[in-house]
């Protein structure tokens, strides 16, 4: 080419979740049966859709308006739906313009990130969901810039650690929090996010909420909004309906921008946001017309309420079988339907295996983990031995060594055998 076309951040478009998938299919292809457990798609695990949820969809299809293009910024009847239910909270208020429609919460992502200056940097937690980590990197042409989750505290925020690197870098103009969090499933707690709204004043940012999971929360915990808690710091809140319905494949989410009035500057760069979707036209309008009869049904809240004590039953489960062992570290989730397995500083090395009985796994296991970190060498181990699918944790933009797997096999007989494969393997590879 005549001028290099490359994008400085194109490097930084990684998603291990995806990727992993891709050996997957390779160790398939050659007479393996793989257990997926790698992808936060309730459905593809088995979870059927409640039928009075589908008798909505249904009656949204007969609905010709349904097959139109919607308002650039939404469905206005689901947009003043949404901001009733944000007002009915407590804390900051919203009109329906502070809500704002995309194609899923990937979307908004990669539009929150990508009209942003490129000078402009958002701090985010590590372990960091991936879209979120690439997003800001590609954004920036930089490597993400990350305040640590404690493994040891629940896997908590590092405020200290989020303190100081704001402080000591003036680029920083956001936090980003996940909240139940992706992939270490914790909830924050009132204080945690009191004090990272105080962080955010005091240096003058703003915050970016990703709360896909925020119903999705058990162990004694409640659902805590950043609305909420934000007082006068401007903030964006996304949110969507692929986990909680659940229904990954609508690609339906939404932000709702917390008090844009408060700084004009702010308000602006929002302004960008529904400009760029414009230039898309809309974002799917079926999945909006549903979102308030699925939502304000009389019924959901129920429904929310069965979902996590299946999540907190089967969380429990999964810890039970994989605490204790020597030289892992496991918290027990409260949250989404993930389990993050943290290996103990020193106990991975390069020499590590585990027995592969199909000779062509094994010869392309042994040319994978060449050159890669300890515990994507354990991981492609375990995909080629046991046939079990999960990420490493240095996918998720982390320096420590450990992987994530789902919580949602909803075949009891499958998920327990597959956990029980989980703790051998572990034990074999470790050698305890």
């Amino acid at each position: 080419m005549r001028r290099n076309i490359v994008h400085p951040g194109a490097g930084s478009l990684a998603y291990a979740i995806r990727e992993i998938v891709q050996v997957g299919y390779r160790f398939r292809d050659l007479g393996m049966d793989i257990t997926w457990e790698n992808i936060g798609d309730p459905i593809h695990k088995g979870e059927k859709i409640a039928p009075w949820i589908r008798q909505i969809m249904h009656e949204v299809v007969d609905d010709d308006a349904s097959w139109a293009y919607c308002d650039t910024a939404g469905v206005p009847a689901t947009r003043q739906f949404l901001a009733a239910h944000v007002n009915k909270r407590g804390g900051a208020e919203v009109t329906p313009d502070d809500i704002i429609f995309f194609n899923g919460i990937g979307d908004a992502v990669a539009k929150v990130y990508g009209f942003l200056r490129r000078e402009a940097r958002v701090i985010g937690p590590t372990p960091a969901y991936s879209t979120h980590s690439s997003a800001e990197a590609a954004h920036s042409g930089y490597e993400h810039l990350t305040y640590e989750l404690d493994p040891y505290n629940k896997w908590m925020p590092d405020l200290n650690d989020l303190r100081m690197k704001v402080r000591y870098n003036p680029s920083i103009t956001a936090i980003l929090l996940i909240n139940p969090d992706n992939p270490t499933g914790a909830v924050y707690p009132r204080e945690v996010l009191e004090e990272m709204v105080a962080i955010a004043r005091e240096f003058k940012l703003f915050l970016i909420a990703d709360e896909i999971y925020t119903h999705i929360v058990y162990n004694g915990h409640k659902t805590l909004h950043l609305s909420q808690v934000i007082g006068d710091v401007c903030g964006l809140v996304m949110r969507g309906i692929s986990k909680e319905v659940p229904w990954p494949g609508s690609r339906c989410g939404w932000i709702e921008v917390l008090n844009r009035e408060r700084d004009e500057m702010f308000n602006t760069y929002v302004n960008t946001l529904l400009a760029s979707k414009r230039l898309e036209v809309c974002s799917t309008t079926a999945p909006q017309m549903c979102v308030p009869r699925i939502l304000g049904d009389a019924r959901y809240p129920d429904h929310l309420r069965q979902r996590a004590a299946i999540y907190e039953a089967r969380a429990k489960e999964a810890h039970a079988m994989l605490q204790g062992i020597p030289g892992v570290q496991v918290n027990c989730p409260s949250g989404a339907f993930y389990m993050t397995i943290l290996f103990e500083e020193g106990v991975l090395n390069n020499r590590q295996t585990l027995a592969i009985r199909n000779d062509k796994v094994r010869q392309m296991v042994e040319g994978l983990v060449q050159g890669v970190t300890n515990d994507y060498r354990f991981v492609y181990y375990l995909l080629g031995a046991k046939g079990v699918c999960v990420v490493p944790l240095t996918g998720f933009c982390c320096r420590r060594d450990g992987f994530r797997v789902t919580l949602l096999e909803c075949n009891d007989a499958k998920r327990r055998q597959t956990f029980q494969t989980l703790a051998a393997a572990l034990r074999e590879y470790l050698g305890v």
